[in-house]
């Protein structure tokens, strides 16, 4: 572990004095990989080879928040604003000791928020509980940051501390498709101009991983973090919100100025239940959920109250969330609304539905 801390430690001196430009571009990329090969071999020797075990939640609702942030960041007094949770609060640190759930109830949709123990500098590599409480956020549809008004500095941290985690906030996976081969060597074709990276970097950082023969197609303008990350296949790619909290604490100046600093969503109070309603719309929409009606053959649309699920979801999603063996006698489904071209429509189950869609499922 000390090896492994000390070489790390040396790359990242390494990177942080380089200054990146296409003249650098390539060793920078050559560094970050050995960086990432470091990292995963520490992560495997602290664990003895054996997958890292973290809380146990169960989820429950029409999708899952967590809060995170440092300890007495004002988590706790959050989750009893948001839900009817119960969750213990102090005025000092290392107050939650377990992972506490709530649910919000917002217009037709149950969410469910996490309150788990807060995050510290070193957490990704085990420092407070950090690995478990981290690991809770990568079941997690969303990630809500709570910043203290009085600590910006506290956002670099955590945001150092979940990237090391594999967790990607606000990121969508890069589309990069990779085909291992015997011969041949590393064959590169992409889809778009790529202005991060280039090819001769792309086939270092290849043979870094071991990957000597491989046809590698690109289809986003990708960095090399992004590329190292898509090659360990091991990362989470989860949306966030940030809020910055005790804006009581603070005067409207400091509190405009720390939000535009962070480029934060949002400032609350969770205290004095400030802008408590704005950020349970926020949670709603960065969710990104839709409203899908049910109908029995022959019988009226029950309109009063929708099946709540992910946007760009497929019927047979709505027939896993309906019953187990719905999907092995599916039939076939009609479809009313939006993303039928006409009412009554009939699809499979690979169709997308669009919001307010009304659904007639036909089983065998």
């Amino acid at each position: 572990m000390v090896e492994y801390n000390s070489e790390i430690q040396e790359i990242e001196a390494q990177i942080a004095k380089t200054k990146y430009n296409k003249s650098t571009q390539h060793a920078v990329g050559l560094m970050k990989a050995k960086l990432a090969k470091l990292k995963e071999k520490r992560e495997t020797r602290g664990s003895g080879g054996k997958k890292m075990e973290g809380y146990d939640v169960r989820k429950t609702g029409d999708g899952t928040v967590i809060l995170v942030g440092f300890p007495s960041v004002g988590k706790s007094t959050l989750l009893n604003d948001l839900t009817n949770a119960e969750s213990k609060t102090a005025a000092y640190a290392f107050t939650t000791l377990t992972v506490v759930p709530g649910i919000m109830h917002f217009g037709d949709a149950k969410i469910q928020i996490l309150d788990v123990p807060g995050i510290v500098k070193g957490a990704a590599a085990g420092t407070g509980r950090g690995k478990e409480v981290l690991s809770v956020m990568r079941s997690a549809d969303l990630a809500l940051l709570i910043i203290d008004v009085n600590a910006p500095e506290h956002y670099d941290v955590l945001k150092k501390e979940i990237y090391d985690s594999h967790l990607r906030l606000n990121k969508k996976k890069p589309e990069v498709r990779i085909v291992k081969g015997s011969h041949g060597g590393i064959k590169v074709a992409s889809t778009v101009k790529l202005t991060k990276i280039d090819e001769e970097t792309i086939k270092s950082v290849c043979k870094e991983f071991k990957i000597n023969n491989a046809d590698i197609i690109i289809r986003t303008d990708i960095d090399v973090d992004e590329f190292i990350d898509v090659l360990e296949g091991n990362k989470k790619y989860i949306p966030a919100i940030i809020v910055v909290n005790k804006i009581d604490l603070a005067t409207e100046k400091q509190v405009e100025k720390i939000v535009t600093e962070l480029k934060a969503d949002l400032a609350i109070s969770a205290k004095d239940k400030i802008y408590i309603e704005q950020l349970k719309e926020l949670i709603f929409e960065k969710l990104d959920l839709i409203r899908i009606y049910l109908k029995e053959p022959s019988k009226e649309a029950d309109l009063k109250i929708p099946l709540i699920i992910a946007r760009n979801s497929k019927i047979e999603d709505i027939c896993n969330k309906l019953h187990k063996d719905f999907v092995s006698k599916f039939k076939f489904c009609r479809v009313w609304g939006k993303s039928s071209k006409f009412p009554g429509q009939r699809f499979m189950l690979d169709h997308k539905l669009q919001d307010r869609d009304i659904i007639e499922i036909h089983l065998r």
